[in-house]
């Protein structure tokens, strides 16, 4: 069975790769940390699209049948380039502003992502096509990543920035808070104590996880041949400090997953 490469900025797509574990428990997986990039939130997206061109070439070097951005900025900048040049299927992230919007009773949504996220065509596509149903109001969440890539997810000092941070958003009566980056949801306990009861925060993973696999499910070859089940999922990072390991139990086990036993950790000198 031929892998599905997954890759971001830094440990953020974790959480899209633990919503593909979910949905194919015994799918091989590859996942690229480009930790010595992150974040690509402030980037230009000509350099991004040369950067994740390169993570792209090697994991279909390495047999991926198909690549999953686990990154709203990667997404943003360089899928519609990458859908062009090559056969195998792209899947990135989609801004979860439609389910929001559809669903606010306020008529209120916040959307918290990175700049390069904010700016990108996705998110201002969304915005037009969806933004007559509720009024967007959009906030960039400077430090997170930093934060989160820190391993920092739910420190006093994380709640206390979070608070300040949201305190603008809170205060125009949004009802839902769509998670534009996939690093926030590493904040999910720590949202927690800050969001009122009546917010609602939308994660677009498992969504995008579900036309991944759906996707998958049409091209993937039909052969399965036996595999090490140690080897199932490799962690692979362009910085040696970058504890995927770490950050791969904690949040399987925020939602529920094993994230232990069946992975191996690895610098990728890229």
């Amino acid at each position: 069975m031929p892998p599905i490469g997954v890759l971001d900025s830094g440990v953020g797509g974790i959480t899209v790769l633990t919503r593909l574990e979910e949905l194919m428990p015994l799918q091989p997986f590859v996942y690229v940390a480009d930790s010595a990039w992150c974040p690509y939130g402030t980037r230009p997206y000509a350099a991004l699209r040369e950067r994740v061109g390169r993570i792209v070439d090697y994991l279909l070097a390495e047999g991926c049948a198909m690549v999953v951005l686990a990154c709203n900025t990667a997404t943003a900048a360089a899928v519609a380039q990458l859908r062009a040049r090559y056969v195998q299927p792209f899947i990135g992230m989609e801004p979860a502003v439609k389910p929001a919007a559809l669903c606010s009773r306020s008529g209120h949504i916040g959307v918290l992502a990175t700049e390069g996220t904010l700016r990108g065509r996705l998110f201002q596509r969304s915005l037009t096509r969806y933004g007559s149903h509720a009024t967007v109001h959009f906030l960039e969440g400077k430090g997170l990543v930093e934060r989160v890539e820190a391993g920092e997810y739910e420190t006093a000092e994380t709640v206390d920035y979070l608070r300040q941070l949201l305190a603008p958003l809170l205060a125009l009566d949004i009802d839902h808070l769509v998670l534009g980056c996939t690093h926030y949801p590493f904040l999910t306990r720590a949202l927690a104590q800050v969001l009122p009861a009546g917010v609602e925060v939308v994660d677009p993973a498992p969504a995008v996880a579900r036309q991944a696999a759906r996707v998958f499910g049409e091209h993937a070859p039909t052969e399965k041949p036996e595999m090490r089940l140690e080897q199932r999922i490799r962690l692979l990072s362009t910085a040696r400090s970058s504890r995927l390991g770490g950050h791969y139990s904690y949040y399987s086990r925020l939602v529920g997953g094993a994230g232990a036993g069946d992975y191996s950790e690895a610098f990728l000198p890229l």
